[in-house]
């Protein structure tokens, strides 16, 4: 699907900054933070934004922040900050179908990512859900459980997912023991967890 995506859309960075901008629909980004997280060079990332903006599915926008000023006696002040950035346009008369196609691209790349996930070490449970099942008040997007992780390895994998999702991800990684003992427990963190929407996509732990 992404391979369609590309030549549909006419280049491999197009297909990523629009796949950002459609999983951080609230966010905003200057020019060298998207060619960062998208891995790709400055310039053609320059010349993409340029085009999606003329088009009118980006656009600069600026809101307000909370920030944290640390004042000379020790006090902690709350300030509000204004940014500036490019983000979706949400009138874009395409938004919705332009969401339903790179979803379907997103789930097209599953099975490679979860082969991705096994092979850093002895993986024990892999649990979608947040970003990956629609389930947006679920508190993590990927909980993994094994033994002898490879972690350097995990970050590699991750990295890569985030790209070519364009979103960071909200991961969680327990060994088996801590997790059976918080699974035991009805830890909070993990039964809202399964509560929610979620997809095993890997259960040694036959939970």
């Amino acid at each position: 699907m992404n391979d369609a995506l590309e030549k549909l859309f006419g280049s491999p960075a197009r297909v990523k900054i629009i796949r950002l901008f459609l999983q951080n629909p609230l966010d905003l980004f200057i020019s060298k933070e998207i060619s960062r997280k998208c891995n790709i060079n400055s310039n053609v990332a320059r010349r993409e934004i340029s085009l999606l903006s003329r088009i009118g599915l980006i656009k600069q926008k600026t809101a307000s922040i909370d920030t944290i000023i640390k004042l000379k006696n020790g006090k902690i002040k709350n300030k509000k900050k204004k940014i500036q950035g490019l983000g979706l346009d949400e009138m874009f008369p395409l938004i919705s179908p332009l969401k339903n196609l790179f979803i379907e691209a997103v789930s097209f790349n599953k099975e490679r990512m979860i082969k991705g996930l096994k092979s850093v070490g002895d993986v024990k449970l892999i649990i979608l859900s947040g970003f990956f099942t629609q389930a947006e008040n679920s508190p993590a997007d990927l909980l993994l459980v094994g033994d002898r992780i490879q972690k350097p390895k995990l970050d590699r994998i991750l990295k890569r997912i985030e790209r070519e999702l364009g979103k960071e991800l909200a991961f969680t990684l327990f060994d088996s023991k801590e997790f059976l003992y918080r699974f035991s427990m009805y830890d909070r963190f993990i039964r809202d967890i399964l509560d929610y929407p979620h997809e095993k996509a890997l259960n040694k732990l036959e939970i």
